[in-house]
């Protein structure tokens, strides 16, 4: 199965459990994002990526570029392991690992979540690709691709539970559009995949493409 097609089973299943007008506050939120240009300002191919130094789980300092330096990244964004559409992108992402590994690439999550939390994340899902904090969301402004969440989703959210401030590094109620980039070890993006609409994500497959 795809994907997509699974994200499609996940979202059938999602409307199906949600108050209507907890889907109605989603729908007008996507609409809203969508009509505020939300990711269009987003590096695009042909753009160089930019430098940054995140942390993975266990704490340590991580370089970008110093990434790079030992060949092309593919870098996929999401925002957190409470989300289940990210959880299944990611589990995709690992399933296609040694492809990407034969390509001489290096895989790599981004996310908004302190390191305790993508460290969990990452043990939910068996990931063997490293996790790394974007604190204050740093590298996502970058890019152009965060964004403040409105204020009828976080209500939405805290409802459901859901204290980002506490879960994420400094975002407050920030946080990425779920994006993936795939740049050559010379910085240079091959494929940048921004959608705002966040149960849409960009197949393993193609990003596996991308790398030529």
């Amino acid at each position: 199965m795809s994907l997509a097609d699974l994200l499609a089973q996940t979202r059938a299943a999602s409307a199906g459990r949600m108050p209507p007008e907890a889907i109605a506050t989603i729908e007008r939120v996507n609409a809203q994002l969508e009509a505020e240009g939300i990711g269009r300002s987003a590096l695009k191919a042909g753009d160089m990526l930019p430098n940054a130094m995140l942390t993975n789980q266990i704490g340590e300092q991580v370089e970008i570029h110093q990434l790079l330096s030992e060949g092309p990244l593919v870098l996929n964004f999401y925002r957190g392991g409470w989300c289940p559409y990210c959880n299944f992108e990611l589990k995709a992402y690992q399933d296609m690992l040694p492809q990407f590994q034969a390509r001489g690439a290096q895989l790599v999550g981004v996310t908004p979540e302190k390191p305790d939390n993508s460290l969990s994340t990452q043990e939910k899902n068996a990931l063997s690709f490293p996790i790394l904090t974007d604190a204050q969301n740093g590298f996502a402004k970058a890019l152009g691709i965060a964004f403040n969440m409105p204020d009828d989703l976080v209500a939405l959210y805290s409802g459901f539970g859901l204290d980002l401030p506490t879960f994420n590094e400094g975002t407050g109620w920030a946080l990425p559009i779920p994006a993936t980039f795939v740049a050559d070890r010379s910085g240079k993006i091959l494929l940048a995949d921004v959608d705002q609409d966040y149960t849409r994500r960009l197949e393993p497959a193609d990003a596996l493409a991308a790398l030529g």
